[in-house]
């Protein structure tokens, strides 16, 4: 067939356009293949505490055999290590904290304004950290100096001992806490981004602290800052981190809940406590709640409990014992998060002699070796606080543990050896009854095989360094202040006495009225009578939500909680620990920590 050239200029741009047809049909078809989901690993602790060493303390698991076992776990070399190990598995990834990265520390931590937490923190790679209650023991403006960095002093130890401070090189986020000007003390929210192209995703972070932290920091520093209700925070900061992008959000909350029944660190058994009263209130939107605060592990679907609600609920004990592995898997497309798991990792470490026996390792769980270049950091701040940890202070008969599993909100005999030494300090005072908040007793009393206590013990059971304070109460102002261990403003917590007093108390009878007797050397309290009682000063200005001690009068402020403590234990013969009973539990059967918890969880 022939053309003429003028026709076949004409035909071929037709024939072209024919020829580029079937292309142009296939390239949609490309475009809409499928795009696989992206895993974002998130790796979350809580409630480290300063904890350097390994803290001597153990996780509560299932043998597989019916029985449990204790594995000994915690130490910030171990968890950097267990810490890389997980990130390995995940090209994507963050690690964040919920809270109380600082403050109620060990010695070594503690000598130094905390400075080696944040150190540790910096090298482990942390991304972001709520504010918890503790970060604030020292005020605002410590706490800002620990995010910024620099020496300014601002308490009356001195700062940068060891090394010029440098500050956190991770975001503090506080989005339900406020100035008194209207802004947050530190941001709400953060917003990382993975990836690129069509598998670009984003999660957004919001970090917030408990309601209630105004309650549980010196009143010189809860003046002026205000601490807004959880859900309606986090729902409110929702909508801006969707509009920004946000494929998944993440919830650091420092507030959290307890269970109950077979230990392990992945049971969610009967979970109780104030997160569910939040959980039960929050925008579906939000994918995953990392909590804290009240030092208990485990991993929730929260579905279980509320099919309304589908998060995912973590929790990774205290002390760096553990760390959370959170899996994500994001649809780039849709911008939402298909499929979200969790295990808690124990952080093995070297086996320690307790109480009673040595806590062995297992090889039922992997085994980590400290990461050389934290554990060489941490042996710089041991050395420091060589001259103070090591002195030797006075002998005891034997170890003396603090409560643990269904007594855990008790003082148990640390508790009452504890309340016993502020008593005596404060005798010149006029004091008849020392009462000690067991939240307060933060870890068991290790004394070496010879009886032997070191300064470095006795600052690992109360590192606050507080005042005791002895005041004038009536009797029946003593007994509204034991209610209020019993009402519903915060965990339940039986204070403990002093050798001579004793009470009894009764969960079935109605809040405001569960103090069934109290008596002092065996005499029933008067409800008129003017009674000399010592506390922490802590607790004498109203912390833990004891309101009823503002109504005490004729105030003396003695030696600090620390110094009793020492002076007690330099006796002759060397003291043991209470046994006796001084609190009575009518009704055990109601007790909310009934279940077989990890022990020695104790929170504030």
């Amino acid at each position: 067939m022939n053309f003429s050239p003028r026709f076949a200029l004409l035909l071929f741009p037709l024939l072209a356009a024919a020829c580029a047809a079937p292309m142009a049909s296939r390239a949609p078809m490309a475009s809409r293949a499928p795009i696989a989901p992206v895993t974002v690993g998130i790796l979350a602790i809580n409630d480290f505490h300063g904890a350097l060493e390994p803290p001597k303390q153990s996780i509560v698991v299932p043998d597989g055999k019916g029985d449990v076992i204790l594995v000994p776990a915690g130490g910030a070399a171990w968890l950097a290590s267990a810490i890389d190990s997980v990130r390995a598995k995940y090209p994507h990834h963050l690690t964040v904290s919920a809270g109380d990265l600082i403050g109620g520390t060990p010695i070594t931590s503690a000598l130094f304004l905390d400075e080696p937490a944040i150190g540790v923190m910096n090298r482990i790679g942390l991304d972001y950290s709520a504010v918890g209650n503790h970060e604030l023991d020292l005020g605002v403006e410590e706490l800002q100096r620990k995010q910024q960095g620099g020496c300014a002093q601002h308490t009356a130890r001195k700062p940068c001992q060891v090394e010029q401070f440098k500050g956190a090189k991770f975001p503090f986020l506080a989005g339900n806490s406020f100035k008194p000007d209207g802004t947050t003390l530190f941001p709400a929210t953060a917003l990382r981004r993975f990836g690129s192209g069509a598998r670009k995703v984003s999660v957004g972070i919001i970090g917030l602290t408990l309601k209630g932290t105004g309650g549980l920091i010196p009143p010189e520093v809860s003046k002026g800052l205000t601490f807004a209700d959880e859900a309606d925070t986090a729902n409110a900061l929702v909508a801006g981190l969707k509009a920004k992008g946000a494929d998944a959000i993440v919830l650091l909350i420092h507030q959290g809940g307890r269970t109950m029944g077979a230990p392990g660190p992945d049971s969610c058994n009967e979970l109780t406590y104030e997160i569910g009263k939040i959980l039960d209130r929050l925008d579906t939107r939000i994918d995953v709640v990392v909590s804290g605060h009240t030092h208990w592990e485990y991993v929730c679907d929260y579905s279980a409990y509320n099919p309304a609600k589908p998060f995912l609920l973590t929790s990774a004990g205290l002390w760096g014992k553990l760390v959370t592995d959170i899996t994500l898997e994001i649809d780039p497309v849709a911008g939402r998060v298909t499929a979200k798991r969790a295990h808690n990792v124990i952080v093995q470490s070297p086996s320690y002699a307790a109480s009673t026996s040595t806590i062995q390792n297992s090889d039922l769980y992997p085994r980590f070796e400290p990461r050389a270049d934290i554990a060489a950091y941490v042996g710089r701040y041991v050395a420091a606080a060589a001259d103070y940890s090591l002195r030797k202070v006075g002998m005891v008969a034997g170890p003396i543990d603090r409560a643990s599993g269904p007594l855990s909100n008790t003082g148990g005999s640390l508790g009452m050896l504890v309340a016993d030494a502020q008593l005596a300090a404060t005798t010149g005072a006029g004091a008849q009854i020392a009462l000690m908040n067991p939240f307060g007793v933060r870890r068991s009393l290790n004394a070496a095989p010879d009886g032997s206590v070191t300064f470095g013990d006795i600052y690992a059971v109360q590192p606050f360094g507080n005042e005791l304070v002895t005041q004038s109460l009536t009797g029946a102002d003593l007994k509204d202040i034991l209610e209020q261990g019993f009402d519903t403003d915060g965990p339940e917590q039986v204070l403990t006495p002093s050798v001579g007093f004793a009470y009894s108390y009764d969960r079935s009878r109605a809040v405001g009225s569960r103090i069934s007797a109290m008596t002092l050397n065996g005499t029933p309290i008067d409800p008129a009578q003017t009674y000399r009682v010592t506390t922490s000063a802590f607790l004498g200005n109203g912390g833990d939500s004891y309101r009823g001690f503002l109504k005490a009068r004729d105030r003396v402020v003695g030696i600090t909680d620390i110094a009793a403590l020492e002076a007690w234990l330099q006796a002759v013969p060397p003291r043991a620990g209470p046994t006796e009973a001084r609190t009575t539990d009518l009704r055990p059967e109601l007790n909310p920590n009934r279940g077989t918890a990890p022990p020695g969880q104790k929170y504030r």
